[in-house]
């Protein structure tokens, strides 16, 4: 981009913010604004991609302080700040604004408040300054030679989309093909394990840079479906498993399905409560640090119609175990 634009370009109008807007600010209306102009949501509206090609211009100066500076600096000259005075002189802003940059001195003139090196400048028609005129004094100010203005090299801007991804997909791993900004469609890798509303950056996939700097990011906010049995808690999955009543008081083994289709035998031992979690080692999710676990969580299955024997044996051990309370402490713990 060169100076010019940036004299013609009210970046701050085109975020809608206040010129004295905080990094938050600037950022939270760039955010808002490019979630309704975003291509995704505005496909064929020619309109709508200039405008969102706008605000990321704009917030890609706004955002970096160095760049904010030498903006305001370059608009408050053109645009009100400095006024050029008979002679070639500058009156107020100009003179004020330079003196700031190049450590006090009072351009065209002798130090201001003694102190600092002399700095002259000259405008069109005022006949040229040493070592070049303004042009070149801007344009070792911001990054360039001559009247343009360039800036060194700039980072490219982020493109931010979303994926949804099945449960297994999600745990596994899976390559997906996004839509981008422009209509463009990306193949990119999600990596196994990832979990409902995690953000994944891929470095280098964004927007190009500019004058030879490096692309920006490709942000994907991925979504993972439920599944109708397993869950996850970081790389562990999750699983709740029934057992009988018997199984849970005597102790039992249970197969124990797991994601990868196939089951493994889990030693349930004697007296185990409903809600009692058991481990399974290594049957979990891939993650950076392996594959974690799979936790089963034992649920006693309580039956619903029982056969005239079986309700016969229900009140023999009901006789057996009179007298045994498993309320007991229960409210003396609630008023502690």
């Amino acid at each position: 981009m060169s100076g010019q634009d940036w004299l013609e370009k009210d970046f701050y109008a085109t975020l809608g913010v206040p010129k004295d807007a905080d990094a938050t600010e600037i950022k939270k209306a760039y955010r808002k604004l490019a979630r309704k102009w975003h291509p995704d949501h505005n496909a064929g509206d020619a309109a709508a991609e200039n405008k969102f090609k706008d605000m990321g211009e704009a917030y890609s100066v706004l955002s970096d302080p160095e760049e904010r500076k030498q903006y305001d600096a370059l608009r408050a000259m053109a645009g009100g700040g400095p006024r050029f005075a008979p002679g070639g002189g500058a009156a107020g802003g100009f003179e004020d604004l330079f003196g700031g940059m190049f450590g006090g001195a009072q351009a065209g003139g002798g130090p201001r408040g003694g102190g600092g090196p002399r700095v002259r400048y000259s405008t069109a028609g005022s006949g040229p300054a040493p070592g070049g005129g303004f042009e070149d004094l801007l344009g070792g100010l911001f990054g360039g030679g001559g009247g343009g203005y360039a800036r060194g090299p700039q980072r490219g801007g982020d493109i931010t989309t979303s994926a949804r991804l099945p449960f297994r997909a999600a745990m596994e791993g899976a390559t997906v093909t996004l839509t981008v900004e422009g209509g463009k469609s990306m193949n990119v890798r999600i990596p196994a394990g990832v979990r409902d509303g995690q953000k994944i950056r891929l470095a280098g996939k964004g927007q190009p840079g500019g004058a030879g700097g490096p692309a920006g990011d490709l942000v994907v906010t991925v979504g993972v479906d439920p599944h109708p049995v397993f869950g996850s808690s970081g790389q562990n999955l999750t699983i709740t498993v029934p057992v009988a009543f018997a199984e849970a008081v005597n102790g039992a083994t249970v197969s124990v399905p797991t994601l990868d289709g196939s089951q493994v035998r889990l030693k349930v031992p004697a007296g185990t409560p409903s809600g009692g979690r058991l481990r399974v080692k290594g049957k979990g999710a891939h993650g950076k640090h392996g594959m974690g676990d799979l936790i089963v969580t034992v649920q006693v299955a309580v039956p619903r119609n029982l056969t005239k024997d079986a309700r016969k044996a229900l009140e023999d051990f009901e006789s057996a175990t009179e007298g045994t309370d498993p309320r007991a402490g229960l409210a003396e713990s609630a008023r502690g």
